[in-house]
């Protein structure tokens, strides 16, 4: 009988009885407890972060196909199979300008107005800190 992934009665009782010897039998059944409370809690926890799930996706939430999503699910070869095998999107044609007439190229920068224009001879500060 299987109880989790690999781990059956058997283990869960060796588990037990080495507890017991370990901890004792005073101390057992409060940690018993402790563990019972861990398990109370975190499953609270599953069930609110369920609840707020829901509440945020609103409607959408029961469109989730969840066996999907679940990564016990992926198959890699059948991935890679169905990657190969979608058409890839058809990209759209680059639009290409017509080639003008060529220019100087201090012409054309004359033209857009990027290079600096001269400024009046201002000399740059000397800071002796700076190295």
């Amino acid at each position: 009988m299987r109880v989790f992934n690999g781990l059956s009665f058997e283990k869960l009782l060796l588990v037990g009885v080495i507890a017991v010897f370990l901890l004792g039998p005073d101390k057992l059944p409060s940690y018993a407890a402790k563990l019972g409370r861990l398990v109370r809690t975190l499953r609270d926890y599953a069930n609110g972060a369920k609840v707020r799930m829901k509440e945020e996706m609103g409607p959408e939430f029961d469109d989730v196909d969840w066996k999907k999503l679940d990564p016990r699910q992926y198959d890699p070869r059948r991935i890679i199979r169905e990657a190969l095998l979608e058409d890839a999107p058809v990209a759209a044609a680059p639009v290409i300008k017509p080639v003008s007439k060529p220019q100087p190229a201090y012409l054309s920068r004359q033209k857009d107005g990027a290079s600096p224009q001269p400024t009046a001879a201002v000399a740059t500060p000397f800071d002796s800190e700076s190295t």
